[in-house]
């Protein structure tokens, strides 16, 4: 025991100072894609034809909207789009901001991206200082999972700011929803949102919680949560960082100040300080 004691001492204090300060992830991680169209030669759609998700869409020259489009609510973060293009038309930052409330803000394009809003005044009033969780893993892999699970260790101490997940749906304020809702999980799903008394908050983590992931296609999948309850919070990735879902809970909640992402601080990685702000509690 003594020498448990000495090597929890050696180890100081491992708990992140996010969202105060960098989160400090490492140079492979794979955050907000930057889309530069720019780059493309003409007539080229090898990224497009790379993507497993069709998440890439090429548009016709003019269109106001840009030429490329690339929807996180499908992107997998595999990468093969990058690899495809020798052009760097496609890149992935290292900006872990990925949540959004509404499902069209998760298409990126040239232009600035917006990222989730806050609940109102009325829901951030009961919402705001204590939030409890109920997850449904609605057909995932466990990937999404894991890093739910992992929210709640020393390091994110997802409890530290008043987010807990619990047991039931009836001790809920809210369903985390993962997977892409298979049919066999569609009514079980449909059961435990109508289980949490209202008001109540829907969150949809990971590709297949938003659009069906990589199972998109297929007919024993509904194609994410959407399709059962409503979603408040789109989260992102494949599986999303515990970082990216903490920083999604925490502006669905009012604690950070941002709530978009301007072209300049994603071309340098997403580090800009004033976006990484905290509200004071």
């Amino acid at each position: 025991m003594i020498d448990i004691l000495k090597n929890r001492i050696k180890q100081g204090y491992r708990t992140s100072k996010f969202p105060g300060e960098d989160p400090g992830l490492p140079e492979r991680f794979r955050g907000r894609p930057v889309l530069r169209p720019e780059l493309c030669v003409a007539g080229c759609a090898a990224c497009v034809d790379a993507c497993p998700t069709r998440a890439l869409e090429q548009r016709q020259p003019g269109d106001e909207k840009g030429l490329l489009a690339l929807d996180l609510g499908r992107c997998l973060f595999c990468a093969e789009c990058t690899a495809a293009c020798p052009e760097g038309a496609v890149t992935f930052t290292k900006d872990h901001r990925l949540a959004a409330s509404r499902r069209g803000d998760l298409l990126v394009t040239s232009e600035e991206a917006r990222l989730a809003e806050s609940l109102g005044q009325e829901m951030r009033r009961i919402f705001g200082r204590s939030l409890k969780l109920r997850q449904v893993s609605a057909g995932g892999c466990s990937a999404c999972e894991a890093e739910l699970t992992a929210l709640g260790n020393v390091v994110f101490d997802l409890g530290r700011f008043g987010v807990q997940f619990v047991a039931s749906p009836r001790h809920a304020d809210g369903l985390v929803v993962t997977g892409p809702v298979t049919r066999n999980m569609s009514e079980a799903l449909r059961i435990a949102y109508e289980a949490v008394p209202p008001p109540r908050i829907v969150i949809a983590v990971g590709a297949c919680g938003i659009s069906g992931g990589p199972f998109i296609g297929s007919n024993e999948q509904l194609g994410g949560a959407a399709s059962v309850v409503p979603v408040d919070l789109f989260i992102p990735g494949c599986p999303p960082h515990p970082v990216t879902i903490l920083d999604g809970m925490l502006r669905l909640l009012g604690r950070l100040k941002e709530n978009r992402v301007r072209e300049a601080s994603r071309e340098r990685g997403g580090e800009t300080k004033n976006d990484r702000d905290a509200v004071p509690r």
